[in-house]
């Protein structure tokens, strides 16, 4: 015997070994070539109940954004059984299995696909939720965890059981199955309903990924029952002797023996042809998913930086910043905001101090921020926040401000201070309707007059001549002036929209108008800040809602000198729960809301 006829033998040898060494002995191998066989019927009622309840309840747990609920959708699905048919098959080149398994997945892949469409069709709200928009973007990751998931499913199929059930990873792996299904099936249902080019690209997603799946488990189970020589002669006979019985089984065979050229397919071909196949197709798939493994990639790499940025300018502040000169803590540091675009940094810190910091300290962090950035100083838009607490050096000043035996006579500034002062503590707690804020006042006064008081509010309506007139008399009754004359003037809070081109954003034209009256009313009221909520089209890249917020901050500052600190990016911006809001507000600022769509 030569050389190359030792290789045949010592590859079925050492398949028959790793079979000895995983317990699955010459039974064994009969046993699970007949049980996945039978798996893939289409006349098993129970199967397909399983599927209909299992596509429900993935679908609903979908739409309420739950994970548990989809985890529970996850343990009932039966679609490991056909999946490992299809293995099966290409591994053993069992063409009546093969079209078993195919016609089963196809049909399994229908009413699950349709159920979801009528559940979408039947519920009120179609809104995506983050665990549906989680699956409508595969990349080369969910590749590699499918093909590990699908050899573990194979080799617990195969082993015998010993003490654990054995169907559990066949769940855990049909996990990744159903759930995708399901969105196809959203998509589908949102396209018909709403919107046709949303829906459709959602779908297009949830498939990518199922097909992902499907195809790598299917493959990587392949690798494992050849590995294993499932296929052996004796066991072989024995499938036979099963599909000769079995109705389904007779059915495709009588259907190949009337035609002669369906005989040659019967093998499926060599098994290097099989394994090209399968190779293949995992191939056509990674490029697809290889695009969004790279956006994936840009999304972490982003992700770092600002953890590098922030972690970086706490320490800074902590080793030089925080701590007295002998050594007692100074500062600490309640909140950082770090947003970095291009070379320029704005960095925003809010601390508690027991001690107010001067210019040339706050001079001398920049410096040394701008050295570990390696950035210039002025590209540095530093903002510090300071709360101050008690401490010895502010109790004692308010000791000597007590102490004080001579009081000079205010002057006018100081009369007015005093007299705005008192409004302030009058009105701070005016009643006013609900979603009405105040925003301003203004007083005047004259001999021949009474009291002139003009109230500015922020509201998307305007007061009731019911709540006006109540309004009024609190207002007259706190300042004890029942003459007083007061004028109540609103300011819309909704303040206007912008409509960028689709895939575009740079500020249209018609957008000078309405940012110019919002920078207007931003300087005329330092108290007020605006909201921007940013919409886009699911075809348009994520970073587009922040690429148009810039766009706009960029506007009111180079035009109005509206600091970053005023302007908020809505948390509810973009048609996800994957964009992570750039700020909130800080208490108290009085919020005027600016909407972009395309």
């Amino acid at each position: 015997m030569n050389k190359s006829d030792d290789i045949p033998t010592l590859w079925q040898n050492y398949r028959n070994w790793l079979g000895m060494q995983m317990g699955v002995d010459e039974q064994r191998k009969a046993e699970v070539y007949l049980e996945i066989s039978q798996a893939a019927t289409l006349r098993d009622a129970s199967y397909w109940l399983q599927v209909v309840f299992a596509a429900g309840i993935a679908t609903l747990g979908l739409i309420l954004n739950s994970p548990a609920v989809i985890i529970g959708a996850m343990l009932i699905s039966p679609l490991m059984g056909p999946i490992l048919s299809l293995g099966l098959a290409l591994a053993t080149g069992d063409f009546v299995l093969l079209a078993r398994a195919i016609a089963n997945l196809t049909l399994s892949c229908a009413v699950a696909i349709s159920f979801a469409v009528i559940l979408i069709f039947l519920l009120p709200f179609k809104e995506i939720t983050s665990e549906i928009a989680g699956r409508t973007q595969p990349n080369t990751l969910d590749l590699v965890i499918a093909l590990f998931s699908g050899a573990v499913g194979a080799l617990a199929t195969c082993r015998p059981i010993k003490g654990v059930v054995n169907s559990i990873p066949g769940a855990a792996i049909a996990v990744a199955l159903m759930p995708p299904l399901c969105v196809v099936g959203y998509g589908i249902g949102t396209a018909l309903s709403l919107n046709q080019s949303d829906g459709f690209q959602t779908a297009r997603g949830g498939g990518l990924l199922f097909i992902t799946n499907l195809v790598a488990i299917a493959f990587s189970s392949l690798l494992v029952f050849l590995a294993l020589h499932i296929d052996t002669d004796t066991v072989r006979e024995k499938v036979r002797i099963w599909e000769t019985n079995d109705l389904e089984s007779d059915t495709i065979q009588q259907f190949l023996g009337r035609y002669p050229f369906l005989q040659k397919l019967r093998p499926i071909g060599s098994l290097p042809g099989r394994l090209l196949v399968g190779l293949l197709a995992i191939v056509a798939l990674l490029i697809p998913l290889s695009n969004a493994f790279v956006k994936l990639g840009d999304e972490v790499a982003q992700k770092q930086r600002q953890n590098f940025l922030r972690r970086t300018v706490t320490e800074v502040w902590q080793r030089d910043f925080s701590t007295l000169p002998d050594g007692q803590p100074r500062s600490t540091i309640e909140r950082v905001a770090v947003r970095e675009q291009d070379r320029l940094m704005n960095l925003q810190l809010n601390i508690f101090t027991s001690k107010l910091y001067s210019p040339v300290e706050k001079e001398r962090y920049i410096k040394e921020l701008a050295q570990k950035f390696d950035k210039e100083p002025k590209q540095i838009q530093f903002t510090l926040n300071e709360i101050p607490i008690a401490s010895n050096e502010i109790l004692a000043k308010q000791e000597e401000v007590r102490a004080a035996v001579e009081t000079p006579a205010p002057n006018f500034n100081e009369l007015q201070g005093e007299l705005l002062q008192k409004l302030n503590s009058s009105l701070i707690n005016l009643a006013l309707p609900p979603k009405v804020q105040l925003l301003d006042y203004a007083v005047t006064t004259s001999k021949a007059q009474s009291m002139m008081i003009s109230i500015t509010y922020l509201s998307d309506r305007s007061m009731s001549e019911d709540a006006r007139s109540l309004v009024i008399q609190d207002i007259r009754s706190r300042l004890g002036v029942e003459d007083a004359n007061v004028k109540l003037e609103q300011i819309d809070s909704l303040a206007g929209e912008i409509l960028f081109e689709l895939y575009l954003s740079t500020l249209p034209s018609s957008a000078s108008s309405t940012l110019d009256k919002i920078g207007t009313l931003l300087n005329r009221y330092p108290s007020l800040s605006l909201i921007i909520s940013v919409s886009r089209r699911s075809s348009e890249q994520i970073n587009f809602e922040r690429s148009r917020y810039a766009a706009i901050s960029s506007y009111l500052y180079t035009k109005w000198q509206i600091g970053q600190e005023r302007l908020t990016l809505s948390p509810q911006s973009s048609i996800s729960n994957q964009v992570t809001p750039i700020k909130l507000p800080q208490d108290g600022k009085t919020l005027l809301r600016l909407t972009v769509k395309n």
